[in-house]
């Protein structure tokens, strides 16, 4: 044997050795990626059903988002008579102080003296 058939042979060996420790790796990097593959299988086999109740919960949220905007219009539209009640009352009492207010003043002061008058008649008679 020649120095050039060993020195062949040495790489021959090496090669060999080389795939060997090559083919392990490779091996399980197979393994993961089937296992990656059976995981996307499961994973959009399942997310089908989930999608499918996932749109009917939207559905009837926007049912019932519809129910609540009909509320809030008439609660709105309860508002604006409520405003508009207050205004008449403050209306209406606005004139009645303009009409009686200014006689009942009177009023009441005048039985107020008439009613000192006679108490002080009374203290005087005794």
């Amino acid at each position: 044997m020649t120095v050039g058939e060993i020195a062949g042979l040495i790489a021959a060996v090496a090669l060999c050795v080389l795939v060997a420790l090559a083919a392990v790796p490779l091996l399980k990097l197979g393994r993961t990626l089937d296992e990656v593959r059976l995981a996307v299988r499961d994973v959009g086999n399942n997310s089908v059903p989930i999608l499918h109740e996932l749109k009917s919960t939207v559905v009837a949220a926007n049912d019932e988002l519809a129910k609540l905007s009909i509320v809030t219009d008439d609660a709105a539209k309860v508002s604006g008579h409520a405003t508009v009640v207050s205004e008449n009352a403050a209306q209406l009492t606005s004139l009645f102080s303009a009409t009686l207010g200014g006689p009942l003043v009177k009023t009441a002061a005048f039985t107020y003296g008439v009613r000192k008058a006679v108490q002080g008649r009374k203290k005087a008679a005794r």
